[in-house]
């Protein structure tokens, strides 16, 4: 089980935002590659990066950044955002990201999705990011019509690495993940699964180390990571104690 930090870039700056909202962020850092090199610091072994401006753009905003995180922390880096055409992909696989997240081009392009993930084997999630149980895209901005679980089935055998499920109305309120849901989602793969949004404290890091939870890949942290409310440490702890059980 894999505890995933999340840097979300928004202007160049790492934000938190609320259930999606653009209007409603909190910058907690202006040196992105400090920050990544913290995590690595503090013993994580993943980093989580989404550009949140490319995700509305559908194409890199905040490239120089993310180029700076690169250059910041050896941790394995998946980064999503604006990531839909093959040369884009491409591009970031070629400056050293471990994988990309595929999220708006899933829903509109799936042919994309597997193609890619036929020219780099192991190195292409996808991100579902649902609002009640349809999946939302552009940066959570439209919602489609598409249920979460159609869309995971969709790309079974396709050989995707992960699926990213976000729960959008617990993103960034600390509201603890929607453990019900996503495990439901899990269930219904063989792709791993990684939980995301509403982490709120260490009564879901707990949770992480159920037996249930293992069909997981792992969690992702965010606002409960910069704010203290989980210490990294601790955290770590627990979940490497319950790896060797």
């Amino acid at each position: 089980m894999i505890l995933y930090p999340a840097i979300d870039l928004k202007n160049g700056q790492c934000v938190r935002l609320k259930k999606g909202d653009m209007d409603c962020a909190t910058a907690y850092s202006s040196n992105p590659a400090a920050q990544a090199r913290s995590f690595q610091d503090q013993g994580f072994e993943w980093l989580h990066v989404v550009d949140l401006n490319g995700a509305f753009a559908g194409k890199s905003i905040n490239g120089t950044a993310v180029e700076a995180i690169l250059q910041a922390t050896t941790n394995p880096i998946q980064l999503g955002g604006g990531i839909r055409s093959l040369a884009h992909i491409e591009n970031w696989l070629e400056k050293g990201l471990a994988r990309v997240i595929l999220g708006t081009v899933a829903v509109r392009n799936p042919n994309l999705v597997c193609e890619a993930c036929r020219l780099f084997p192991e190195r292409i999630a996808v991100g579902i990011d649902a609002r009640g149980s349809k999946v939302a895209v552009e940066g959570w901005a439209k919602t489609s019509h598409l249920d979460a679980g159609e869309l995971a089935r969709r790309f079974e055998g396709a050989g995707v690495a992960a699926i990213i499920y976000t729960d959008i109305d617990r993103d960034g309120i600390l509201s603890g993940i929607n453990w019900q849901t996503t495990l439901e989602l899990a269930r219904q793969v063989s792709i791993p699964v990684i939980a995301s949004g509403g982490l709120a404290s260490f009564e879901d890091i707990e949770r992480m180390t159920m037996p249930d939870a293992a069909i997981l890949n792992g969690v992702i942290t965010g606002r409960a990571l910069y704010d203290g409310r989980i210490d990294p440490a601790t955290a770590l702890a627990a979940l490497y104690q319950a790896k060797e059980l």
